[in-house]
């Protein structure tokens, strides 16, 4: 029987990202083993990207003690952030993609207008050993908010879930990979649970009616398959995808794979998917190893879409085709050569929270 307890039941859903956003949740970059031997630029990148999220919201940053409240504060004021738009909270984090470890918030309108937590664990994508203070932010977020929160369930153990692994229409549609959440073998997130047990979880925690499973992420994800460096939503039935021209590059077959099951998949309502190719930039690498460089890991604020950029001639392409499909905001690029040396860039970094009322 369906239980009465769940958000879903509650009238809760996680809206869309571009839906109205109280605030932004970033965590001030502090672990300097994300970015071997190029963690001396990281802080500005930050500074750069909180100043494009400032004149439309709030912008909230966990930090790790006073001093690193001060350093983040004073890099903000040489690019020129205002402080009356900028919060801090000293919640410890082992890292700083807030993405996958900070809260998913979901919302409701009736019977009255409130914003909640769906408390997803986080293990450090089953790959790292330090994760406990990433798990412990949700519910100190909840605490310090005053929110209420929903444990994810299923039977009787926690759910494992990343902020990166899933992309939401609002509309009840939910685009996620099999590779990050169905792989019985590498990064195993939630072992024994199955695609049954995790739609039926989406759909109580996140008010999702309908699930689209890519196959495979890019290469260089060390999160093995997160969607958003891969497929993104940019209105209720329109999704960019990302499509490899070379056909000798690691990314040409699961990319066109996941272009042939978008062509057979519908939305919620049973109508088709409206798919826009997004290009890759040129394969990027660093010490020999392979970067996730991808436009789709974009953040659309209040009054910006944020993109990441890497000096190529695909940049300029990337940010037309946003700007031609989501008018309603201005398109930014920011560089995100040195950050996505440790293995993410904008919508890893970045979590939204949504605002309580829509009017």
């Amino acid at each position: 029987m369906p239980r009465s307890d769940t958000p879903a039941a509650l009238g809760f859903r996680m809206p869309a990202e571009w839906e109205p956003h109280h605030a932004t949740w970033i965590g001030w970059p502090h672990n300097a083993s994300d970015w071997p031997g190029k963690f001396g630029p990281i802080p500005w990148v930050y500074g750069e990207i909180v100043r494009a999220l400032v004149p439309s919201e709030i912008v909230r940053i966990l930090v790790n003690t006073a001093v690193h409240e001060r350093q983040a504060r004073r890099l903000l004021a040489h690019v020129g952030v205002a402080s009356t738009q900028v919060e801090f909270f000293r919640f410890p984090t082992n890292r700083g993609w807030t993405r996958d470890f900070g809260p998913i918030f979901v919302r409701r309108t009736k019977p009255r207008p409130e914003v909640a937590i769906a408390r997803f664990r986080f293990n450090a994508w089953a790959k790292y050993p330090d994760w406990k203070k990433d798990d412990g932010i949700a519910p100190r977020v909840a605490a310090r908010l005053k929110l209420r929160v929903f444990p994810a369930r299923s039977g009787t153990g926690d759910v494992v879930l990343e902020g990166g692994s899933i992309d939401l229409n609002g509309h009840g549609t939910l685009l996620t990979t099999e590779e990050c959440l169905l792989d019985p073998k590498v990064q195993v997130r939630n072992p024994g649970l199955g695609r049954t047990d995790l739609e039926a979880v989406f759909r109580e925690q996140l008010g999702v009616t309908h699930v689209l499973w890519l196959g495979k992420g890019i290469a260089g994800d060390d999160t093995h398959g997160h969607v958003d460096d891969v497929c993104r939503f940019v209105n209720p039935k329109t999704v960019v995808l990302c499509r490899e021209t070379d056909v000798r590059d690691v990314n040409y077959r699961p990319l066109a794979e996941n272009r042939e099951r978008l062509q057979g998949m519908r939305l919620e309502d049973g109508t088709k998917i409206d798919v826009i190719d997004l290009p890759m930039p040129a394969p990027l690498s660093f010490d020999g190893q392979r970067l996730p460089a991808s436009y789709a890991n974009f953040y659309i604020a209040n009054g910006a879409v944020l993109v990441p950029t890497f000096n190529d001639p695909k940049d300029r392409v990337a940010i037309g085709i946003l700007a031609e499909l989501i008018k309603d905001r201005p398109v930014v690029g920011i560089h995100a050569v040195d950050l996505v040396w440790g293995l993410g860039t904008l919508h890893c970094l970045t979590q939204q929270e949504p605002a309580v009322s829509t009017t």
